[in-house]
């Protein structure tokens, strides 16, 4: 239970996914103008990634390894993530068409945001069970929730800042970015 516990503390504020480890900044970025639709990405996301997460550990250790062919590892998690995304994209379309709407093109881009398979290929590199293998998944999904979602605030406070000319935009998102970063990285000796 102790290591579930560090496991989760660790991926949501000491190693956060896009913060510390910058992967899945695209729809970082992307995704972050509104609060809400970046809990929506982030719901998505947490769903995406907890599933793929158990579901390529199952792979990977009862066909990939099973049959020595450890190499196809990336494309057949791309292949799981794929169609997870698939199943995702037709669940949000029928019961949440506004969602739909708001997420737009970062939806289908889950497949290959490199969240999804970098925490499945962390898994299996720290050889972790499959109950810790979806409690990661879950647990980096939610500290990429958190980062979106103050990010997305920041940004909605920002619009009604007196932001100089030359920052507006994409310039001060990246600026915020990083101030976020580093505010991240004050956890580092947490764990």
């Amino acid at each position: 239970m102790t290591k579930l516990l560090i496991i989760i503390v660790s991926a949501i504020f000491v190693n956060n996914i896009v913060v510390t480890q910058f992967l899945g900044v695209c729809p970082f970025l992307g995704v972050s103008k509104k609060v809400e639709s970046a809990i929506g990405m982030g719901a998505a996301v947490t769903f995406v990634l907890g599933l793929a997460s158990a579901i390529s550990w199952l792979v990977q250790k009862y066909i990939l390894n099973q049959f020595e062919i450890g190499y196809l590892q990336t494309i057949t998690f791309i292949l799981v993530i794929a169609a997870l995304v698939q199943f995702v994209e037709m669940v949000v379309r029928k019961f949440s068409p506004s969602l739909y709407n708001a997420l737009g093109v970062y939806l289908p881009l889950i497949t290959t945001n490199c969240v999804v398979l970098g925490v499945a290929i962390i898994n299996i590199n720290e050889n972790y069970s499959i109950i810790e293998a979806f409690t990661n998944g879950v647990a980096n999904a939610l500290g990429f929730t958190l980062a979106l979602v103050l990010f997305a605030g920041i940004r909605e406070r920002l619009d009604f800042a007196n932001v100089p000319k030359v920052f507006k935009g994409i310039p001060i998102a990246l600026v915020t970015a990083g101030l976020m970063s580093i505010a991240f990285m004050g956890f580092a000796g947490l764990m």
